[in-house]
Parts: C-alpha cells; structure tokens; sequence
C-alpha cells in the first residue's frame, strides 16, 4: 500500500482476510478500498459501500467493531443525493446502519445509540417516537449483553500466537478464557436466532485464529454445527481440523463418525482407510476400528475377511484376536467361530498373560470349566517365572470359586512353590498363612474378619518376612507393613485396608512461614535456642519453646544450634518445671488450649525451688521468649511466668506495672525485640481459636506462635 502496488496488495488482503477475523486488520482493507475508489465517482462510492457490507458481515459482530459501525454510517451520510428518492434512500440507508450497529454488543454501544436519536430526531421527531420505543428494548438487551461479555473478553490475550498446546499457565488459562467465553455465547439470554447463531460461528472462528493446534476446539466446533443441523458445514469443519491436524487420529475417527451417521459410508470408509495407511506403520486400534465398522455397515463376511487379511500384517497384536472373537460371540451368537479365533490366536500369542486371561474369561462364559484348567496348564508349563504371576492368581481364583477343597489347597500349594523365588521371603512363601484361608472364605467386598484383623495379619506377615533383616523401628511405627511392595499377600486380600499410605511420623516437621527455601531462620527468631544457652533460667526457655513449637530445637536446625540442645535444657530443669511439663496433657496444632494449661497451673501444687544463682541475677529474670510487635494477645509486652508456685493472678496485677517498665527498658536494649514478619492467615487462626476459648475468670496467652512471646492477662 505504501508504494501504491494494488495487485501484490489485493493478493495479500485475498490470503488473510476469511482466515483472520481481526478488526484492525479489515479496517486496513477498507482504507485501501476507499483509497482505490475515491477516483472513481459514483461508482467507486457503489464498490466502497459494497466492501463495507462485505467486512461487516465478517467481523460486524465483534465487541471492537463499533468504530467500523461509526465509520460506515459516516460514509452513508456523506454519499451524495441528486434528487429526493435518493436523499430517502440515503436515510433510509443510515436509518438501517443504525437498526443494526444498536442491537450489537459492542464497545461504543451507548455512543450509537444517543447517535441515532440524535439521528431520528433531526429528520422527524414524531416519527422517531415510535422507532426509538421500538428499537429502546433490543437495545436494552443489547448493552445487557455487552456488559456480560466484556467481562469473558478482558481474559483474553488478542495478540497470542497460534502455537501447539504446551503445559505453560499462559496458554492454559487463554484456553480456560475462550471455553467461558464460548460457552456464554452458546448461552446467550438472547433468543437463539440467526443473529445469534451467527455470533456463535464467529466467536469459533476467532478462537481458532488462536488455538488452531487444539483439537477439542474444533471437535466442539463441528459437533455444534451438527446439533445446529448444519451438517454440510460441520463436515467442512471437520476437513479444515484435519488440514491443520493432519496425524490426529482422534479427529479422523470423528470425523468418520458424523459421515457414517449421516449415511455417507463411503466418505467414512475411506477415512478408515486413511487410518490403516502404511501396514507397517498401522495400529492395532486402527484394524479393530475398522472390522467393527465393516461388521456394522457390510456385514459379517466383510469383516471376517478383513480379519483374515490383518492377521497377516506386521503390526497385528493378540488385542486383533480378542476384539474379533468376542464380536464373533457377542454379536453374530456364534461360540465355535469365536473358539477356533482364540485357539488361532493361543499358537502366536501363548507368551502373552493378558491373552491367556481374556481366552480364560470366554471359556467362563460358556461354562467350559475343563479347557479353563487346561489353559492354565498350558500356558504355565511355557510361560516364565516373572510373567506367571497373574495367570497363577487367577488359576487359584478360579479352584477356589468352582473347584473342591482338595484342588483348590493344591493349586494353592503349586502357586507358592512356583512363585517362592521371586519373592524376598523365599522360603518363607511355602509356610501356610491365615491370610490364606481369609482369602479362600472371601466374596468381593466380604471377609470373614474385620479391617482391624486384616491390618493386624498384613503387619504380621510384613515382620515374618523381615525377621532376618535389620528393621528400622520408624518402620514399624508408621505402619510401613502396609506400604510394603513385595508383600506377597493372597489372592483376594488386596483391600483398602492393605494399601493405607501412613506417613512417617518420625520425619515430620513443624511448618515455619518464616523459613523460606534455600533460607535459614534468623537468629533473632529463634529466642527458645538462644534461651537455651542460658541454662540459669530454664523456666522462661522451656516455656518459650512449649508455647512457640516453630522455635523447637527438637524438630529443626537453627544457626548450628543441634536436636540436643532441648535435651541439655531438661537436664537442667528444676524439679518445679519438671512437675509441670509432666502434668501437661497432648497437645494438637500450634499451640495448647489456654484455659487447660491454665486450670492445671491452679490445681497441682508444684515444689517450690529457687537457686540462689537465679535470684541473685535480676538480668536473667527475662531471659524468656522477647517480645514481639506482633502479639496477638491484645497486650504489647511479655511477662514472664515465676517459678514461685504461689504466684496468683492477684500478685501478678499488683507487679504489673514494675513489669512493664522493666520490659520497656529491656526492649531498647535486646536484640530481640525487632519486629518479624507477621503470617496473616495464621493470625486470623489464632484470633479466632483464641476468641473461642476465652475463660470467663481469667485467660493466659502464649503471645504470637511466630515469636514464641509468652504474656499473660486477667479480666
């Protein structure tokens, strides 16, 4: 366009214009339209208007093409009038232009409404009563719409490239997007009509420009346009998705699908031909496929001598067998021919377990119990070791449901002793288990025991198996019985019970929203470790790292600081603390329930012990947890806990205030008492549990679980 070459740029605008529904880019074209016909007068203007209604008809229904409304109804109005027809045929012209572009969900929706008042007003204000409370509503509806589909349209990324689908979150929530968009377009409030309709196909097509490699799209494509009864157009739909997808099977096999649906047989047939291709490079899908549909559409004999043709290919697998077989019994209601075909199949495919157990399965169903044993003789006198595991199950499946007690014990005897080799236990497998005789008096979800038993036998069996070894003792404890994969357990047995997944307990640790990967937690927010090092006071460091589990030298490693540490610090507990913590009860989450730990401080009397190291040192009196900003107790300092058992809240109110002046000079001093990074969703947890709990005669607080604060408050 700008060397003025018309012919290279008609050529350019004839490639993308159908294939890219974009509104800058047909606004480009109508500027190259206008800018060849300006020169030509009346006709020219003809060719222009023209070219309007062309692009309107394509992208009129975009929620950007309100300027290309505005821009058309401007060059309406200008076209010149000679005579009064004209001038009547020009209004009537905009008047339509108007009709249109109101009842369109577009960006400037409200604009060409207030337009085409103005517009009605000007040439007859009675006349224009009656049009606008016509039109009022459609408009309504219209801009309801809109504002309903912005929201759809503002996910979109209108400049993302058609690429294959990949795992990235981009793509999948541009995918996720055009899925809600589309789905509220098949949805519309408004009446499903032709305009709507329209809408639909063109918000398709759009979303193809850019999720061209997604097959599901244009599945859902072509499906729609079926259920519409469009069926002429979900066929081009479906040859355009193999001209973009040329290796998707999936779509072939639709495709083949909605022709034989429609009675086209043979448009169907040669895509199953497509299918098989190459013989070496056809699947073994692509051969069942299409003996099924020869078998449904030219009978019996064609897909009998289909079947006989695609035994001989290369890429033929036992799976060819067993489909034609069972369509042989299931649906032409012939056993011998279906017989003869497994029989056929048993000389190729005699290495193949999951042929055996299909052959074993048919033989069921005709109640042949004698060629049943037979074939598992048969197939076990051949098959290797490993690969018998599962025709053994069920031979001894079989014995115990239909055979006598004497079989049934001996085939289950064959099994272990077959099997003993290629379990850990070796030996150990000949030896007779309960689980055994649980297995053979079980029906499906019936057992002749309860869950509990069953757990109890399994974790028996894992240690029989393991009586030689050296067992982990975390092992045990965490119920890794249960998880053992080579426990041989009886056929029958595999219940829920048996494969629980039990975490190991022993490997757990306390979550710390302070801690982040590849971090390590300051050294200002561990005050229980740094308390430890302090073993004149052990009270307040105890206590600190009680009340403050994500401080716990026992479950993590902080600033070199060992798991021995808290061990150091029991050692040195005096009897008073010690009585306490042993009077503690369990605990579950961050921190214990206050008024429990509150009603045991009242009700046992603890030793008093006091060290004259500890009472001369008024420094270490507060070598407790820091206080922390962030104490979600209602108070801004931390008191700590006398070891003096008779200290009552009472006595505690009258030392208030001492407290908190001693606090406020010890805080501008230590290097604790800089503030740390508050967790908000653990804050609000607490609050809450906090808010529930409270006493109606007094409550203590253990301060923020992320500063291991310790306070204490009465009301």
């Amino acid at each position: 366009m700008g060397v003025n070459n018309d012919d290279a740029t008609k050529q350019i605008f004839s490639r993308c214009l159908l294939n890219c529904l974009h509104v800058p880019l047909w606004r480009c074209y109508i500027r190259f339209i206008r800018k060849v016909n300006d020169r030509k007068g009346v006709e020219g203007q003809e060719e222009t208007r023209k070219a309007f209604d062309f692009m309107l008809s394509y992208v009129g229904a975009d929620i950007a093409s309100g300027p290309v409304w505005m821009e058309y109804i401007a060059f309406l109005k200008s076209m010149p009038a000679a005579n009064t027809q004209e001038e009547t045929q020009r209004m009537t012209a905009v008047r339509k232009a108007y009709q249109k572009a109101v009842v369109t969900p577009t960006h400037h929706i409200e604009q060409l409404w207030r337009d085409y008042e103005n517009f009605e007003n000007s040439v007859s204000r009675q006349l224009a009563k009656g049009l606008l409370s016509e039109y009022q509503p459609k408009y309504n509806s219209a801009r309801a719409v809109y504002r309903e589909l912005k929201k759809y349209v503002d996910e979109i990324d209108w400049n993302m490239l058609a690429i294959p689908p990949t795992d990235s979150c981009k793509d999948q929530m541009q995918w996720v997007a055009w899925k809600r968009l589309l789905a509220f377009e098949k949805g519309n409030p408004q009446r499903i009509d032709g305009a709507s309709k329209k809408r639909i196909i063109f918000s398709y097509e759009q979303c193809l420009m850019y999720l061209y490699h997604y097959p599901d799209i244009w599945y859902d494509y072509a499906t729609w346009q079926a259920k519409s009864g469009s069926m002429d157009a979900a066929v081009k739909v479906f040859q355009r998705a193999l001209k973009a997808l040329p290796e998707s099977e999936m779509l072939k096999y639709a495709y083949a699908e909605l022709e034989e649906s429609r009675g086209s047989l043979q448009s169907a047939k040669k895509l199953y031909e497509s299918l098989l291709g190459d013989a070496a490079e056809t699947t073994t899908l692509a051969h069942i496929q299409f003996i099924r549909f020869l078998r449904r559409n030219e009978g019996v004999e064609a897909a009998r001598k289909y079947f006989l043709d695609a035994r001989k290919s290369p890429s033929c697998t036992y799976h060819v067998y067993v489909a034609y077989a069972l369509m042989a019994f299931c649906l032409d209601k012939d056993p011998k021919v279906a017989h003869n075909v497994f029989e056929a199949g048993l000389k190729q495919f005699m290495h193949e377990p999951v042929y055996i157990l299909e052959y074993a399965d048919f033989l069921s169903c005709l109640n042949d119990d004698r060629n049943i044993r037979a074939l598992f003789e048969r197939a076990l006198s051949s098959l290797p070791q490993e690969e018998s595991i599962e025709v053994w199950k069920r031979f001894t499946q079989f014995e115990k449901t239909y055979g006598d007690l004497a079989s049934m014990l001996k085939v289950e005897q064959r099994r272990k002793e077959a099997l003993s080799g290629t379990s850990e236990e070796g030996a150990s497998a000949l030896e007779t288990s309960l689980l055994d005789l649980i297995s053979r008096y079980s029906f499906k979800d019936l057992w002749p025991c309860s869950s509990k038993d069953l757990d109890h036998l399994s974790r028996q069996e894992w240690l029989s198996k393991n009586i030689g070894k050296k067992v982990d003792k975390s092992a045990l404890s965490n119920g890794s019985a249960m998880t053992d994969k080579s426990t041989s357990a009886p056929s029958g047995v595999s219940t829920a019970s048996l494969k629980v997944l039990r975490p190991d307990t022993s490997q757990m640790v306390i979550y710390d929203p302070r801690q982040h990967h590849g971090t390590t937690v300051p050294s200002n927010t561990t005050t229980a470790i740094l308390a430890a090092s302090n073993l004149s006071n052990p009270m307040a460091t105890v206590v600190g790292a009680a009340s403050n589990p994500l401080s716990n030298p026992t479950v993590s490693m902080v600033d070199g600081v060992s798991s021995n540490a808290f061990d150091e610090v029991l050692k040195a507990t005096p009897p008073s603390l010690s009585a306490f913590l042993a009077g503690l009860p369990s605990i579950e989450g961050p921190a214990p329930n206050v008024d429990i730990v509150l009603s045991i401080c009242l009700q046992n009397d603890y030793p008093t012990v006091q060290t004259k190291k500890a009472t001369s040192l008024p420094s270490q009196r507060t070598a407790g947890p820091a206080p922390s900003t962030s104490d979600l107790s209602g108070s801004s300092k931390s008191h700590p806990i006398p070891s003096n058992s008779s200290f009552r809240p009472r006595d505690r109110q009258l030392g208030k205030r001492k407290d908190q002046e001693r606090q406020e000079e010890e805080e501008s001093t230590t290097v604790q008492s800089q503030p740390l990074q508050r967790d908000a969703f653990r804050i609000r947890q607490m609050q809450k549990a906090r808010g529930g709990s409270a006493s109606q005669t007094g409550s203590v607080s253990y301060g923020s679980a992320l500063s291991g604060d310790l306070s204490g408050s009465t009301c």
